[in-house]
């Protein structure tokens, strides 16, 4: 009996997809579906669940793959956004040099931020330091009036300039289109993804794996401690800024309650456990499932935050270990 249970589990796992092979097929049909799609209110939710994959995506890279538990990644999507709109409103420097330095700027914060905190080996300690960080930038964001104008918001942010394409001819970001928009995130998506994807099957990932399992057993082998969790945080924070520029110049209007509030730290919290902590493409399709899971309980109108819990309860009782590691088998390192 025992010898036939772990055939059925042995074919099962056969069954499942490998990783990189989804990411394939889904990069392949998200790049298709404005062809076939191209609703504007359907756009906007694709590209708000491509925002939310980014920031699962890079989360699950901290906590999942190398244990650090940070609750304040959401400071690194605010401080971003607002880094690159204060840049193109003050400084007139192009959305597109603001996304990237906005990037570097939340990548540097981390590495402050991150430096005396993950020192700390217990996690309800840099739990509670990066949730005070997150905090102090709300709250700097919201009292510096002159600057952010504060919960008035910071609007009249400009739009991605046109690219002018050879044979193809101007794509325009103004308007209100949604497609240039819903592109550009893919790409930020697909390249975040793809970093992910070879950085965690080198020599780095193994780093960042046996530092989760045993940070002892790690450092008796010669592995840096810090340098990893630095570089696992400063990766992260680094992607989670440029997802806040590009949202900062997506919506043109922002707040610090829109983008550094610890509501957002728990919907990517959900998405990645409800995909699967710790996989590839779990937060991926956990930020998918909440996103659009909350667009299309919108019918049940003041009941829909609490048929929501209701799911998430179900989901965590059934598929504890996240829907992610039901349909998709991790790509080895041996292979």
């Amino acid at each position: 009996m025992a010898d036939k249970r772990e055939s059925w589990i042995g074919f099962g796992q056969k069954l499942k997809l490998k990783s990189d092979h989804g990411f394939l097929i889904g990069t392949i049909l998200l790049a298709v579906f404005p062809i076939f799609i191209r609703d504007a209110y359907f756009l906007h939710i694709m590209i708000m669940a491509l925002v939310f994959s980014v920031l699962a995506a890079s989360w699950n890279l901290i906590v999942g793959y190398i244990g650090i538990f940070s609750f304040g990644h959401h400071a690194f999507f605010g401080i971003g956004g607002y880094v690159s709109a204060l840049l193109a409103m003050k400084a007139g420097i192009s959305p597109w040099f603001g996304l990237i330095i906005g990037g570097i700027v939340a990548a540097l914060l981390s590495f402050v931020i991150g430096l005396p905190c993950l020192r700390l080996r217990a996690a309800p300690y840099i739990a509670i330091a990066t949730l005070a960080f997150a905090e102090i930038s709300r709250m700097t964001c919201l009292n510096l009036v002159d600057l952010t104008r504060g919960e008035m918001g910071l609007w009249g942010i400009p739009h991605f300039p046109d690219i002018i394409l050879p044979g193809i001819g101007v794509i325009s970001f103004a308007g209100g289109v949604r497609i240039p928009y819903y592109y550009l995130i893919l790409i930020i998506f697909v390249v975040t993804m793809t970093i992910f994807h070879f950085g965690l099957h080198s020599h780095i990932g193994l780093a960042f794996r046996s530092i989760r399992d045993s940070q002892d057993a790690s450092e008796s082998l010669g592995v840096s401690i810090t340098y990893y969790k630095l570089l696992a945080f400063m990766t992260g924070g680094f992607f989670a800024g440029v997802a806040g520029g590009f949202y900062a110049h997506y919506l043109l209007i922002m707040t610090p309650t829109s983008v550094l509030s610890i509501g957002i730290m728990i919907d990517i919290v959900v998405m990645t456990l409800v995909g699967g902590l710790g996989t590839f493409l779990g937060p991926v399709l956990g930020a998918f499932l909440v996103v659009l899971g909350l667009e299309y309980l919108r019918v049940l109108e003041e009941y829909r935050f609490i048929a929501y819990g209701i799911l998430l309860v179900v989901m965590i009782l059934f598929v504890p270990s996240g829907i992610g590691k039901k349909l998709f088998r991790e790509k080895q390192l041996v292979d």
